[in-house]
């Protein structure tokens, strides 16, 4: 069973406490978008095999929506983190990147470091 921080109000939540929310840090294109940029936002999302940036909500506790690295095949969990957040945490890339080597995903690894 998936377990993961709620970062707002400190419980140890089971999956069934929460709600997924999909792919995390996307930005929302709005009026005056064109249509391509429009149907990119709405439709195309990352699914890695490994690890992967997701929108949670703890829909049985607090209701508040956060964000949570984890692998995708191991369901090991490299923390969660507030959703206001722009880009993870640079603690939790370290995270990642002492148990994979070499690892970087879409642009972070750039924006994030430089």
């Amino acid at each position: 069973m998936l377990i993961l921080h709620c970062p707002y109000c400190g419980v140890d939540a089971e999956e069934t406490e929460l709600h997924a929310g999909g792919q995390a840090h996307l930005t929302r294109e709005t009026v005056g978008s064109d249509d391509e940029a429009f149907e990119d936002y709405l439709f195309m999302r990352e699914n890695p095999k490994g690890v992967h940036f997701e929108r949670w909500r703890h829909a049985s506790g607090c209701g508040k929506w956060f964000h949570a690295a984890r692998c995708t095949t191991t369901l090991e969990v490299f923390g969660t983190y507030s959703a206001q957040t722009t880009a993870p945490p640079r603690e939790i890339c370290d995270a990642i990147s002492g148990k994979r080597p070499g690892w970087s995903w879409k642009t972070f690894s750039a924006r994030m470091f430089s």
